[in-house]
């Protein structure tokens, strides 16, 4: 019974449109819910990038103050005695 029912209500013209329309509809909305978790996961890779960028740039300048630093006291004592630091 409710077979035919469907069945039917499918056979009308009217009710092709109505469901053709909202499959439409439907494909719609899944698209742009993609889209929507699509932008969501570059923004947090984005952010992550951003975040890995500025750790490796501390890195770097802690490497070159640590490049630049007197090797033993004899060389500490004479960078102090001509004003360096």
């Amino acid at each position: 019974m409710i077979a035919t029912f469907f069945g039917g209500i499918a056979a009308a013209p009217w009710a092709r449109a109505v469901l053709r329309y909202g499959a439409i509809a439907v494909a719609i909305v899944l698209f742009l819910l993609s889209i929507r978790r699509t932008g969501e996961h570059v923004g947090r890779i984005a952010e992550r990038l951003e975040t890995t960028e500025k750790a490796n740039e501390i890195q770097r300048q802690m490497l070159e103050a640590a490049a630049r630093r007197p090797r033993n006291r004899d060389e500490l004592v004479d960078r102090l005695r001509n004003g360096g630091i």
